[in-house]
């Protein structure tokens, strides 16, 4: 899987490699003289670029997602009343509203609130708060899913609430909400799709333009096709693995 998204771009490639295009001057060396070459070639290069930043923006706005879910589920579980209720309304709300409606008015309607970002921070930011809301309830059901009884012993043994939620709380409720959170890491991913609208060079922007350009569409949507499989089985390796480390957490 870690090779499917470039053999499938050498196959698109190829497939346009008998069309009637154009060539493209590309500087391989950096100030040593451009140099011509074909723009079969030069798609496989924008299709890898566009690649890394579809794993760019989904690492930082998981990585985003994860950490404002963690804090939202702190936040319900062990805040004040009116603090629950307020992120209540952030979950319902977020949760209850598409997520490319989302992104319209933040990178849209943003400038007229003062918020004026370019459209790769403006979809990162998105996608975080959107996966946010998503993680929180994830994050929220697993520490409600740890046996009672071990906070107990844990407040008997004179753990302050900071170490109930690090040595208990976070070790037990990582193994019972990993799936989800991996199936959560793998919605996200395929979002990152969405980020094409607002201009975000990744993968869909990338090779539909190119599809356009050189009168290839089926080719182009199943190398888009296949590169997200790949990178949807090398999420899911990586949780698999992850669910095997932590299963010395596992409870009885």
């Amino acid at each position: 899987y870690l090779v499917a998204a470039p053999i499938a771009a050498l196959i698109l490639a190829f497939a346009f490699a008998n069309r009637e295009i154009v060539t493209i001057y590309f500087d391989p060396i950096g100030g040593h003289g451009l140099e011509p070459i074909p723009a079969p070639q030069y798609a496989v290069l924008l299709i890898v670029a566009a690649l890394g930043v579809t794993v760019y923006v989904w690492l930082i706005s998981l990585a985003g997602a994860a950490v404002l879910g963690f804090a939202v589920a702190l936040g319900r579980r062990f805040g004040p009343r009116w603090l629950d209720a307020l992120l209540l309304a952030y979950v319902e709300i977020w949760r209850g509203t598409p997520f490319l409606v989302q992104l319209f008015l933040l990178y849209f309607g943003g400038p007229y609130a003062g918020l004026s970002l370019d459209a790769e921070p403006a979809g990162v930011l998105a996608l975080a708060v959107y996966g946010g809301a998503y993680f929180s309830e994830v994050f929220r059901l697993g520490f409600e899913a740890v046996p009672r009884g071990h906070v107990e012993a844990a407040e008997c043994a004179g753990f302050s609430r900071a170490q109930i939620v690090r040595r208990v709380l976070l070790p037990e409720m990582a193994v019972l909400v990993l799936p989800a959170c991996v199936n959560l890491a793998v919605s996200l991913l395929k979002d990152t799709a969405v980020l094409s609208v607002v201009t975000v060079p990744e993968l869909t922007l990338t090779v539909s333009a190119i599809g356009t350009e050189f009168y290839a569409f089926v080719e182009a949507l199943f190398l888009l096709a296949l590169g997200y499989w790949g990178l949807v089985e090398i999420a899911a390796a990586l949780g698999r693995i992850a669910e095997r480390r932590l299963a010395r957490y596992r409870f009885a």
